[in-house]
């Protein structure tokens, strides 16, 4: 990588001096309990794999933001959207396309087999109380598509009394947002422990085009509508033995331009999530789960000209199981996953394809000595794939701790990118990764300090190529290009007193090896520095974001500028229950672009009256 020196010194000096809000909720301290790393509860600090999780603090405080605008202030992630918050969204971890991150809610895998992408804009930010990002090749866990990464949101629960909370506020472009929940748990032998939100989201939106843009550009402010309702129910049919359900069910309309036709042409995206589960300790030693899960994603655009539709359903059943063999830990995982697509406009889409997969995983322990090592293969109509990966850690001490790891994963073409009419090739392969990357963290009471260096080759690349092979005209997806993903990112976390900090800083070269280009719609450098006071019932803070300059197109024509946002916050708890939130994004009125000819949301405010107990 070509880094300038006075920069990346800047960068470490700035990222090393300070650090996140409330960093024992947002960030992965020792005490914070991790599960997507592993498939299973672990402490942080037992944690090889680089780990961030934002917790239920950070976002309550993002007001009536997207959970994009929550991820994109994180460190190692960058998004893209067309215009505001109900518009189609992107999230890349470290480099990685879009459909090259693995998404799960509660366990369940979403997203749209076509796209390969999850619909962010469908997910709502009310129902969750804290996210995982684990960076990094994770298909010896996960299986397919987890190149760049898993990015794992948990909902609402709780435990003991029951707890009722609810919300109201309202903000820039007619946002107006509602929820309210309750959850709690019974005692005795045959516990019960429930949760239930319920939610809705309305904004009159703004115009998400540029006039540049041509025939789709219409003045009219494009906004969207999101209700949403999730739950969870567990029982505790007997020592050590549970049974329970949960779901979520989002749908989200919003408006977009479809050239200046008087029509209201919109989208609708519906993301459903069930399942039911089983967690039976058998033996001392030896935990099982078994889930079956349905995830449905629905995307609908109706416009003058028509309607289209298009279903992905996934369904898949799992059993884990962990086993303890002394201080260490033994998985073994047996996995089936089905996913169906049904499109309304093509035939060619309507097609079916069934994955079965093995994995197994060892962790251990040895003094300052850490070692996880995890193998899968999964069989589906590529034939049989395997990938694995191996971490160690050494801590030098008690305070600082150093890490390696290798890792192998893949990605399966989508159905568009094998069957979509005109541009689809049945005879794509599985793109391929080989992920090399060394972290060290420093932990020096409340300040915590991390870097992680990371170096990962892709082959077999799924591109658009004009003209098609084969056909000599036109374009289509081809396996043709290789890519490596390198960076560097560094953050730093701290707790002054009263005050909490955090810094990130990303230094990357997402290339692409075949034509020499920076892959499109990611930045070189992207930083974010945040700070929060607390003072009694009164509690403020900042966080500023910054990003270079990236290209919107693969051969690096048409620049996307560099730009840098302030937000400003403030929460005052009126009493126990009751607080009052106020936030500004934006706060400068910064107009820049993270698709090209697409708006982005100026200054806009957000206040809330919240009850619930703190």
């Amino acid at each position: 990588m070509h880094y300038q020196v006075s920069r990346l010194a800047t960068a470490v000096s700035l990222a090393f001096a300070v650090a996140a809000p409330n960093a024992a909720a947002d960030t992965a301290t020792p005490e914070t309990v991790v599960v997507t790393a592993t498939r299973t509860p672990q402490r942080a600090e037992e944690v090889i794999a680089d780990v961030t999780v934002i917790g239920n603090e950070e976002i309550t405080r993002a007001g009536a933001g997207s959970v994009a605008d929550i991820l994109r202030r994180q460190r190692g992630i960058e998004i893209v959207r067309n215009g505001g918050p109900g518009t189609s969204t992107s999230v890349y971890l470290r480099g990685s396309n879009a459909n090259q991150v693995v998404v799960l809610v509660d366990g369940v895998r979403v997203g749209s087999s076509t796209t390969g992408t999850a619909s962010w804009n469908a997910i709502p930010l009310t129902a969750i109380d804290h996210i995982e990002v684990v960076y990094g090749p994770l298909s010896s866990l996960y299986g397919a598509d987890a190149i760049g990464g898993v990015i794992q949101i948990f909902t609402k629960r709780r435990d003991g009394a029951p707890v009722f909370t609810a919300s109201g506020g309202g903000g820039t472009y007619g946002t107006n947002q509602y929820d309210a929940s309750v959850a709690g748990s019974t005692g005795g032998d045959h516990a019960v422990s429930y949760a239930l939100t319920g939610a809705r989201e309305e904004s009159r939106g703004f115009n998400a085009t540029l006039p540049t843009i041509g025939t789709g550009y219409n003045r009219d402010d494009d906004g969207y509508t999101r209700n949403s309702v999730n739950g969870r129910v567990a029982v505790q049919v007997a020592p050590g033995h549970e049974i329970g359900a949960q779901l979520l069910k989002s749908r989200i309309t919003a408006q977009y331009d479809n050239g200046s036709n008087v029509y209201d042409t919109h989208n609708m995206q519906e993301l459903e999530s069930y399942s039911v589960f089983a967690n039976d300790r058998i033996l001392p030693n030896w935990r099982s789960t078994v889930q079956a899960s349905r995830a449905n994603d629905k995307s609908g655009s109706f416009t003058a000209s028509g309607v289209s539709q298009i279903n992905t359903r996934q369904d898949e059943l799992t059993w884990q199981n962990t086993i303890a063999v002394g201080p260490d830990t033994l998985q073994v995982l047996l996995g089936h996953r089905k996913e169906d697509v049904l499109s309304s406009s093509s035939r060619d889409l309507t097609r079916a394809r069934v994955t079965n997969s093995v994995a197994a995983s060892y962790d251990m322990r040895r003094g300052s000595h850490l070692v996880d090592v995890s193998v899968r293969n999964d069989h589906s109509v590529y034939g049989s794939k395997t990938t694995g990966a191996a971490g160690y850690g050494y801590e030098f001490g008690k305070d600082l701790r150093a890490t390696a790891s290798y890792g192998t994963s893949y990605r399966a073409p989508t159905f568009n990118e094998l069957y979509f009419p005109g541009y689809g090739l049945p005879t794509n392969k599985p793109e391929q990764g080989k992920n090399a990357e060394a972290g060290v963290r420093y932990q020096w009471g409340a300040t915590a300090l991390q870097a992680n260096y990371y170096h990962n080759r892709l082959t077999d690349m799924i591109v658009s190529v004009t003209p098609c092979p084969g056909a000599g005209t036109g374009s289509c997806a081809y396996n043709v290009n290789r890519a490596t993903l390198e960076g560097l990112t560094m953050s730093a976390d701290s707790r002054l007193g009263d005050l909490n900090l955090r810094a990130s800083a990303d230094f990357q070269d997402p290339r692409d090896d075949t034509t020499g280009k920076q892959l499109a719609r990611r930045a070189r450098r992207h930083a974010s520095v945040a700070a929060d006071y607390e003072v009694g019932a009164l509690a403020v803070g900042a966080e500023v974001q910054g990003s270079g300059q990236r290209f919107d197109d693969a051969a690096n024509r048409n620049r996307l500028g560099g730009y840098g946002l302030v937000n400003l916050y403030t929460t005052w708890h009126v009493s126990r229950d009751w607080s009052l939130l106020l936030r500004v994004d934006n706060v400068a009125d910064k107009r820049y672009e993270l698709a090209r000819n697409y708006r982005t949301s100026g200054q806009t405010w957000f206040a809330a009256l919240r009850y619930g107990i703190r």
